[in-house]
């Protein structure tokens, strides 16, 4: 088996996973990147060739979780590196919002990163190195109306990073999260003209954040250089949140 690195990337395969599974490619790391659906598996293995590979992952169900992870056994070395990115939002008003709206959420986003970074443990604790990074958002700080379910699961995958960091330190495994602010993905480009003048007004930078920028500061928590850093959050929001 190759010295190359393995990372696991989910919610690889557009925007924000996309570019942290490029970048991870371009430092050298085989890169296994995950997505919902077939397609977007097959996207993802076409762009990542021979430095990379595309699995089908619902972090919702356990059993999806085992299936993936024994094919990773198959394909790769064990992950020292893990991005837990995929997540999914389904707003609603509290007053509206229905058990499914705020348990889905919750499951997904928090619930699947346990899901995911307990069956990798084992080998970064055996390697005695690791990198984890959590990618969560910047309103788990700020708060958002009509986001109670998705801000709650990114301020509790915050709480996560740190306890898990404490725990794992002293074999060498580092956890961190990453807190985007308002970046530009397909997301963002369905917002109105009205509704991206409002939020460029809020950020001192003026702009909205690129996901290669995301990706970046990702690769920087992976390497050797950032081995004195776990148990942060790392804000990456052009100012609109300072601290």
């Amino acid at each position: 088996m190759s010295d190359q690195k393995t990372a696991l990337v989910t919610g690889a395969s557009r925007g924000i996973g996309a570019a942290i599974a490029a970048k991870l490619t371009a430092d050298g790391v085989f890169v296994v990147g995950t997505a919902t659906s077939d397609a977007g598996a097959e996207s993802i293995a076409q762009r990542l060739g021979d430095q990379g590979a595309g699995l089908t992952l619902d972090i919702s169900d356990a059993e999806s979780v085992a299936q993936v992870m024994s094919r990773v056994g198959e394909i790769a070395s064990a992950p020292l590196v893990l991005v837990n990115n995929a997540g999914i939002t389904k707003d609603n008003l509290l007053m509206r919002m229905s058990e499914a709206e705020w348990s889905d959420v919750i499951d997904t986003n928090l619930s699947g990163a346990f899901r995911v970074t307990k069956p990798v443990l084992r080998g970064m604790l055996k390697a005695r190195w690791g990198r984890i990074i959590n990618v969560g958002s910047v309103v788990g700080r700020l708060g958002n109306p009509g986001q109670g379910n998705y801000v709650a699961s990114k301020a509790g995958l915050e709480g996560f990073t740190r306890s898990l960091a404490m725990e794992v330190a002293s074999r060498g495994v580092t956890v961190n999260a990453v807190a985007p602010g308002f970046i530009a993905t397909d997301m963002t480009e369905a917002l109105t003209e009205d509704q991206t003048k409002i939020m460029l007004e809020r950020i001192p930078l003026g702009r909205m954040g690129e996901a290669d920028e995301i990706a970046g500061t990702v690769s920087f928590l992976c390497s050797q250089s950032a081995g004195y850093i776990t148990g942060q959050t790392v804000q990456v929001n052009g100012g609109l949140l300072f601290g």
